[in-house]
């Protein structure tokens, strides 16, 4: 089953790997069109598109650093260029440390807030903008994660960006139901994803995994599922509200837990 999204356009922000691409190509697979955004990894991005016209898609590649507001605002206007509009939006860029605060390198850490907060912001902000000069409504999901409400140590910066961009969500509902644009959290839990190899080796995550509620982690494609769901029309009555699929992350037993994934 896939959701239909034919003749909509949407944005997925870091959608060269993991939970971002299984995203634009689950997007991609209702119908939609889909602007692919990346920060450093161009090939993997134009491989994702290769992937959205296999499923019979139209794709758009844009090398964006989205802690650059004047940058993102542009990537918009591309994507309205190219497709003759913006319908979805999916904030999913994101970059993180893992360090003891009192330890913690500064530059890694501003680095996360400009990415993982910033980011969201100017993303959430151009795009909903574009909807609203529009008039015909849209659906825009904010990535975020269990460290949103469970203070993961060696994670402050990241932890505090999440927290700051589920409030950003909510309050971005609120002001744009008018508009008829819905605004959703999805907290996503310990994902198999590439960037889960930056802080744990293979046997790690497969041990991590074991140990999860649900004895595995979960896949990007799970994932997908779940946001293309607040995305789509079935989705429709849901705003403001916090999707979780975090194979039992925040069950009262793993938040005594001194290490996690995203």
């Amino acid at each position: 089953m896939h959701f239909s999204f034919t003749g909509k356009t949407a944005l997925v922000t870091g959608s060269s790997k993991g939970i971002g691409r299984a995203v634009a190509i689950e997007l991609a697979r209702g119908g939609a069109n889909v602007t692919v955004n990346y920060s450093s990894s161009k090939a993997d991005a134009e491989d994702v598109a290769a992937e959205i016209e296999k499923v019979g898609g139209k794709a758009l590649v844009v090398g964006c650093d989205v802690s650059d507001q004047a940058a993102v605002e542009d990537m918009v206007a591309q994507t309205v260029a190219k497709f003759g509009g913006l319908d979805i939006f999916v904030s999913n860029a994101v970059y993180s440390d893992r360090q003891l605060m009192i330890d913690a390198d500064m530059k890694g850490f501003r680095r996360t807030v400009d990415v993982s907060m910033w980011g969201a912001f100017y993303g959430l902000r151009a795009s909903s903008q574009q909807m609203v000069k529009q008039g015909r409504g849209g659906a825009i999901t904010v990535i975020s994660s269990p460290h949103a409400v469970i203070p993961f140590p060696t994670a402050m910066a990241y932890n505090m960006c999440k927290a700051a961009i589920d409030h950003m969500a909510r309050t971005a509902a609120i002001e744009l139901v008018k508009h008829d644009i819905r605004v959703n959290v999805f907290h996503p839990g310990w994902i198999d994803t590439p960037g889960e190899r930056k802080f744990f080796s293979e046997d790690q995550l497969i041990e991590g995994g074991k140990s999860m509620p649900l004895g595995r982690l979960g896949t990007p494609e799970e994932m997908a599922f779940g946001i293309a769901f607040t995305l789509s029309n079935e989705g429709s009555y849901m705003t403001g509200s916090t999707m979780t699929m975090d194979g039992g992350v925040q069950l009262p037993w793993w938040s005594k837990r001194t290490e996690g994934g995203q």
